[in-house]
């Protein structure tokens, strides 16, 4: 009993020590995912504020080339990159420092290396205006058709990055 005793203090600090050495798989950080909001409008452009930038040719000729997305005139309302969690949910503010905009991600199944499936909401003003599964694939954006917004519309651009090495 005296042996149990004098060895249970150094018993409770291996499996401690063991405890805080498993990781917790959920946290891999699988990939990086870039997510950008664009405001696209067949009319006055200038609804989209003072702080949306131009967009550049390449991206906008990528979505004149698709009907659903094609408009007069684009702007970039914001972006942000954000680790993708392997089972834990993610949210991307892509106008920093505003809450007007969020994008919510979660992992459903990893489908390759290069390719992921995944849920994304966007919610306007803290309401959920919009939920979709979406397979992302390397190096080729996703775009999704978003609501109306003051005139225009709301454009969802998502795409799968390498993982950063910390």
């Amino acid at each position: 009993m005296n042996l149990l005793l004098r060895t249970l203090p150094a018993l409770c600090l291996l499996l401690l020590a063991f405890q805080a050495g498993a990781q917790d798989r959920g946290r891999d950080v699988l990939r990086q995912l870039e997510v950008e909001v664009i405001f696209a409008s067949n009319g006055d452009i200038e609804a989209a504020g003072p702080r949306a930038k131009e967009l550049d040719r390449s991206t906008i000729q990528q979505l004149k080339d698709q009907d659903l997305l094609r408009f007069k005139d684009y702007r970039l309302l914001g972006s942000d990159k954000k680790p993708v969690f392997r089972s834990y949910e993610n949210w991307a503010e892509p106008i920093a420092g505003s809450d007007e905009i969020l994008c919510r991600f979660e992992v459903g199944t990893v489908v390759s290396k290069s390719s992921l499936r995944m849920d994304l909401e966007l919610w306007l003003s803290r309401k959920k205006i919009l939920k979709s599964g979406i397979a992302l694939v390397d190096g080729k954006p996703v775009y999704v058709l978003g609501p109306e917004w003051r005139g225009g519309r709301l454009i969802i651009a998502m795409e799968l990055l390498p993982k950063q090495s910390s």
